[in-house]
């Protein structure tokens, strides 16, 4: 189900606790890190997936080498990587288990944005997380800063 009503993101925004980042990088001006520190200063628990760093903390966050090799449930996969490389993260993602699957602008791959409303799963394409965040006021979860 492609999600593009306001109420729509806002009602996924306002349910999610848990993202797996895919393609976090450390390097402070990549949207692939400011975006990601956005939400963890708003109390999102955060997951980095980057085989590049896998083993290594960025903002406090453990970067594994895939999406299959973190053990907690996942309610967003937010995707920083290149259309071209988006139909290997939904595999793993479809093994994983999402609530629903974020293709940040520049991210999106149309033939898997197509499988994921077909299968009947909610996506996001070509939104960025952040600027919808702070365009519809989702405040998040109201406790202290997580790992």
């Amino acid at each position: 189900m492609l999600i593009e009503r306001d109420e729509e993101i806002k009602e996924i925004l306002e349910n999610t606790k848990t993202v797996a980042v895919v393609g976090i990088s450390p390097k402070p001006h990549k949207p692939s890190n400011y975006v990601p520190k956005f939400l963890k200063e708003r109390g999102i628990r955060l997951f980095g997936v980057n085989p590049k760093y896998e083993g290594q903390k960025i903002m406090g966050i453990k970067v594994s080498k895939s999406l299959l090799d973190i053990k907690e449930d996942i309610d967003v996969i937010l995707v920083f990587r290149p259309p071209e490389e988006v139909p290997k993260v939904l595999e793993e993602a479809l093994q994983k288990g999402f609530k629903a699957f974020w293709m940040q602008p520049g991210t999106v791959n149309e033939e898997v944005k197509n499988k994921l409303i077909l299968l009947g799963r909610k996506v996001v394409a070509g939104r960025c997380i952040k600027i919808e965040t702070q365009r519809l006021g989702i405040p998040f979860l109201f406790h202290p800063l997580r790992e």
